[in-house]
């Protein structure tokens, strides 16, 4: 039923359908609310360790994890020891704020942030309480910078820069709030941050200056034993299984290189399970690296069709860096 829902909203939200005038007061009363709650806005003071807050103002996926994975790699390269924080979507951690590791289990901490924490290398808490978990990862010796997973509504958590991403194929949909619409905030609300940054698709009409982003496809990594004994080329037939916010990208990014896709979408951050996983005609399954973190051994042991993941990665441009470096300064050690 989860399923069904998630996948009518979004479409119905891109073509306005008629039935969503039925929620119309909904949204009258979620306008109200969001703009009351963006006078609660909080903004780090001078000196303080800067919080960066990579967020986005309509539901559903539209590259931020990508995009912060690359942040975080950069300024890395630049001198910053990073920390990150994240809500952590369906953790279920029995004590909070939760120090992801690289064994985590991503039922306790969420499929992003173990995937943050596998791809950078960098300290990972988890806090439903965005606030309380950039207080735990400044007090992480060396980290002078702190990055959020989404967050861009969470006005409590103070912040120092603000980046938003959008999906430069679905934008904004019907351009209505929730739930008649998929947004979280109004459009206006995108004049008040620091930079916008559009995934992909064509430029962004609403928003004068955006920087663009293109998530491009790495290597195909073997996940069970049936992929490690075999190649998967182009033009292959191949099942892609994804469990997040824009499966049709995904699919689109594997028939870009060539696959022939079937695919087999899922509610995001669901959990996957072998019947998902297994196919009756034994072709490979492709699945997105957000959704491998959740694939334990156990589970791929289950299943007799080769099993990959794709690696992507986000491609920015060098205005995007320039930006983002004039509003951070030099690195500076933690507070």
């Amino acid at each position: 039923m989860r399923a069904f829902l998630e996948q009518w909203f979004l479409k119905a939200w891109q073509h306005d359908s008629k039935l969503l005038w039925f929620f119309s007061p909904l949204s009258l009363l979620y306008h109200w609310f969001a703009v009351h709650r963006q006078s609660r806005r909080s903004v780090t003071p001078p000196g303080a360790t800067p919080v960066v807050v990579v967020g986005n103002i309509t539901v559903g996926g539209s590259g931020k994890t990508p995009l912060l994975i690359a942040m975080a790699k950069q300024l890395q390269r630049e001198g910053w020891y990073p920390g990150i924080v994240s809500r952590g979507y369906g953790a279920s951690a029995k004590n909070y704020p939760f120090t992801v590791s690289v064994e985590s289990n991503p039922a306790e901490c969420g499929d992003e942030p173990l995937l943050i924490a596998r791809e950078t290398g960098l300290p990972v808490v988890v806090d439903p309480f965005r606030s309380r978990a950039v207080a735990a990862i400044k007090a992480i010796p060396g980290v002078n910078i702190v990055l959020s997973d989404d967050g861009l509504q969470h006005y409590s958590m103070a912040r120092t820069i603000e980046i938003a991403v959008v999906d430069g194929v679905r934008q904004f949909g019907n351009h209505r709030l929730l739930p008649t619409g998929p947004l979280r905030e109004p459009i206006a609300r995108l004049r008040g941050v620091d930079i916008v940054v559009v995934n992909g698709g064509q430029t962004c009409p609403d928003v004068v200056q955006t920087e663009p982003m293109k998530i491009i496809a790495g290597a195909l990594k073997p996940l069970n034993a049936s992929a490690q004994t075999q190649s998967l080329t182009a033009p292959a037939a191949v099942h892609a299984v994804a469990a997040i916010g824009h499966p049709q990208r995904f699919a689109d990014t594997l028939e870009e290189l060539g696959y022939q896709v079937t695919l087999h979408p899922a509610p995001d951050h669901a959990t996957l399970s072998a019947e998902q996983l297994s196919q009756a005609d034994g072709n490979a399954v492709i699945v997105t690296e957000k959704d491998a973190v959740k694939c334990s051994t156990q589970l791929l042991a289950e299943v007799a069709n080769p099993v990959w993941a794709l690696a992507v990665e986000a491609q920015l441009p060098d205005s995007f860096w320039l930006k983002l470096n004039n509003l951070l300064g030099q690195p500076q050690g933690n507070e």
